[in-house]
């Protein structure tokens, strides 16, 4: 049996958006998300974050920055009993070229080839069009718009492509819709 995993953005998807944190003691992690992590691995899914950080290629902050803040994020989520599988980060600024940054669903290819991900039992989950149209790309079973960060506006918008979306409030939300649809309660 493949393994299936759960693809999620960082920023206004798992944590506030702060725009561009570079700083660990400025996360906060969204009321819930650990639970739904849990609840989510629990279940047998590999738990990945997929995040554009585009400060680094702005020169706004470091890679290293970046990584501070991932120890940081790791070590809470750890403390609450969750454990993910791999964080990829697209470092890049939007008009550098990049072999990552979504909407490329490249990313969830690596993660399917490291750890033998069946990506169409797989989802995604984030609060803009290119993390949807990222999950879209690399053919997971459903693309997840949560109305956290910048989910709502993006709701408000209505684009055609919402119509592929299940747009559901925040993380314990989608973590309920995929546990229900995926035949794992």
């Amino acid at each position: 049996m493949a393994n299936k995993a759960v693809f999620m953005d960082r920023d206004g998807t798992l944590i506030e958006d702060r725009d561009y944190l570079s700083r660990p003691e400025d996360m906060v992690i969204f009321p819930g998300v650990p639970d739904a992590l849990r609840r989510l691995a629990k279940a047998g899914f590999k738990l990945i974050i997929v995040t554009n950080q585009s400060g680094v290629g702005r020169g706004y902050f470091t890679l290293a920055d970046v990584e501070n803040v991932h120890r940081h994020l790791l070590a809470e989520l750890a403390a609450k009993g969750v454990r993910l599988e791999k964080i990829y980060v697209a470092p890049e600024a939007p008009d550098q070229a990049s072999r990552g940054r979504k909407p490329s669903p490249q990313f969830l290819f690596d993660a399917r080839d490291e750890f033998a991900l069946d990506l169409t039992q797989s989802y995604m989950i984030g609060d803009k069009l290119i993390d949807l149209a990222c999950g879209w790309n690399a053919g997971v079973k459903r693309s997840i718009l949560v109305r956290t960060g910048y989910g709502a506006k993006v709701e408000a918008q209505r684009t055609p492509e919402l119509a592929r979306a299940i747009v559901v409030d925040d993380i314990p939300a989608a973590a309920d819709f995929i546990l229900k649809n995926s035949g794992t309660r």
